[in-house]
């Protein structure tokens, strides 16, 4: 990768969620994020990768690129996510780029593909949020 590691705070990621899985983020901009998160520790009960995990960093993902399309006085609210999974995931990393599909006034949509160490694709994802404005004093 060769690329920084970037604390999501950086992005305005404060979720504990994603945090508590492992998610670190890689690279963002409001046109491209890019992060990754440990298979270990996310997996179901047969050592596979969690669809459910691959869907919070899908989101992760898309909802910081949502909220630097926004801008620093609104906020991103996911509305909708969608994902295929398309093959497992054992052991090492999962890395996640998305890219943004739409960035509208009140919408943005962002397709995320999530691939293994070996950059075979695990999942295919997308997520529109709901641009809004930030609540005063919030």
């Amino acid at each position: 990768m060769g690329a920084k590691i970037l604390a999501g705070e950086e992005f305005g990621a404060h979720g504990d969620l994603a945090k508590n899985m492992g998610v670190e983020y890689l690279e963002a901009s409001a046109e491209r994020v890019v992060g990754r998160m440990p298979v270990k520790g996310n997996t179901q009960p047969y050592g596979l990768l969690h669809g459910g995990a691959s869907c919070v960093l899908a989101e992760s993902l898309g909802s910081v690129g949502s909220a630097l399309h926004a801008g620093p006085d609104r906020i991103a609210v996911g509305i909708e996510i969608n994902a295929t999974h398309h093959r497992s995931a054992t052991e090492g990393y999962v890395t996640g780029v998305a890219t943004r599909a739409h960035g509208g006034r009140t919408l943005a949509t962002y397709d995320i593909v999530i691939t293994d160490d070996q950059d075979r694709r695990v999942c295919s994802a997308r997520l529109t949020c709901m641009l809004r404005d930030a609540p005063p004093g919030g």
